[in-house]
């Protein structure tokens, strides 16, 4: 059924949305929060380094570039959500766009795999040098106790997890807020450099040294796509969505390119480079200096909330994709008493284990970002083929070009990886493939009816 099918509903605005079985109670500035609060994730803690490494000191072009990248996909993502403000992200538009199960299961089971390598990103990265302030560890052992932990606090409840999160997301953003202020204030300092920010790495052409580093710096942008989850409780979300998604993406954008000026200005590249806990570096400097372990707990706080959030996305996928029986019911499974999906979270911790064993913390973001890209770049194409459609309630329409030139960056994007990262992606596409054939052997048949992946129903994390 196309969107323009649903039976519209008069909200407050006076507009005419299509009618939701949710209640409509996130305003504009919740909403911000919502979005600013999940891009604004621990990457930015980690990676700064790691992109230094690619790019040289001009850390923040590969971000602003990033950022333009990321501006292009929220095009398509504002057109499609005010268009069909439901649940299911890119499953729903890959579903309507090309209505072939298989295909719309892939892209759900994707976007599930990116939650995973991205949490196990994270936990390669509290394992490392921030942790290291306090006590000397080997990073695989603590990176899977961190994820085991991770997953006890999942299964102990969606209230006590959302509330955990509320609390990590203000301790890190006022992290990159002090780590601004401390960097501007050490900008007097005899080693400061602004010059930095304008150098590349030798024996590199600039252009691809930015490319190379924009697909790192990608994965700390990464985060809007999130908020798609809760347009059906978004008041007027075909006028409030676009606004409120641009304005989010503004405001992260111009965090994230101050806090890579400073870093760049006030810490050698190589430093930061060698780094996993780049920040904790740039935190100890000039007359606002802290202790290196003031930082350092920021930053572990700020990674940890980062990997519940990706392992609560993930085993909820999961679970709703039980539900609707394209994957194995066994994984739909609760707990007694508290009803969280535990086959689910155990699945998905379980591939966190293999993950963090297997790889490093640039080799897993690169992952997670692969795995989205081919996500985004069937979105900006799911948005072409969608204008066909036609819907009852206005909507918000991105230029032609946006999607286009979106399409065409993510290919090249995805392209822009080396051997190990396809084969880490595959190896997961391939495990969904065996998921769904299983399915298959149960019996089950997924009706062109509805979208497979999440739901209407899906627990938002």
């Amino acid at each position: 059924m196309s969107a323009g099918a649903d039976s519209p509903e008069r909200d407050p605005a006076g507009t005419r949305e299509p009618k939701s079985k949710l209640a409509r109670r996130v305003g504009p500035v919740m909403l911000l929060l919502f979005i600013v609060g999940d891009m604004l994730g621990g990457g930015i803690y980690t990676l700064v380094g790691e992109v230094g490494g690619e790019v040289g000191g001009a850390i923040w072009t590969a971000f602003a570039v990033a950022f333009a990248l990321a501006g292009l996909t929220a095009c398509a993502y504002a057109e499609l959500v005010s268009k069909y403000p439901r649940a299911a992200g890119a499953a729903l538009y890959a579903h309507k766009a090309f209505d072939q199960p298989f295909f719309t299961f892939m892209v759900a089971f994707a976007v599930m795999s990116s939650g995973i390598t991205s949490a196990s990103t994270l936990a390669r990265g509290f394992a490392g040098d921030a942790l290291g302030e306090f006590v000397d560890v080997s990073v695989i052992p603590v990176a899977i106790a961190f994820l085991i932990v991770v997953a006890l606090v999942n299964a102990r409840g969606i209230a006590e997890s959302v509330r955990l999160n509320a609390a990590l997301t203000f301790i890190e953003v006022g992290g990159l807020i002090l780590i601004i202020v401390i960097g501007f204030a050490a900008l007097g300092d005899p080693g400061a450099d602004l010059g930095r920010n304008l150098e590349f790495k030798e024996g590199t052409s600039p252009l691809f040294a930015i490319l190379s580093g924009a697909g790192l710096a990608f994965y700390a942008l990464i985060g809007f796509e999130d908020s798609v989850n809760i347009a059906e409780e978004v008041r007027d979300p075909s006028r409030t969505y676009p606004r409120i998604l641009f304005g989010g993406l503004a405001i992260a954008g111009t965090i994230y390119l101050l806090v890579t000026v400073v870093a760049s200005a006030v810490v050698p590249t190589a430093e930061l480079s060698s780094s996993t806990a780049p920040l904790v570096l740039v935190g100890e400097q000039g007359p606002l200096g802290l202790d290196p372990k003031a930082f350092a707990a920021i930053t572990l706080f700020a990674l940890a909330n980062g990997a519940l959030i990706n392992m609560i996305m993930a085993s909820r996928l999961v679970y709703g994709m039980a539900e609707e029986g394209i994957v194995p019911g066994f994984f739909g499974r609760v707990l007694s008493g508290r009803r969280t999906p535990i086959t689910a979270i155990v699945f998905t911790t379980v591939l966190g284990l293999i993950l963090v064993s297997t790889g490093d913390l640039a080799s897993l973001a690169d992952t997670t970002v692969l795995l989205l890209l081919c996500a985004f770049a069937i979105v900006n194409v799911a948005v072409l083929v969608l204008r066909r459609d036609e819907v009852s309630h206005p909507h918000f329409r991105a230029p032609t070009i946006a999607p286009i030139l979106g399409a065409i960056v993510c290919v090249v994007l995805i392209v822009d990886n080396e051997g190990e990262i396809f084969l880490r992606a595959g190896l997961l596409l391939v495990l969904g493939a065996v998921l769904w054939v299983l399915a298959y052997a149960g019996g089950h048949r997924p009706s062109k009816g509805d979208p497979p992946g999440p739901t209407d129903r899906e627990e938002h994390g």
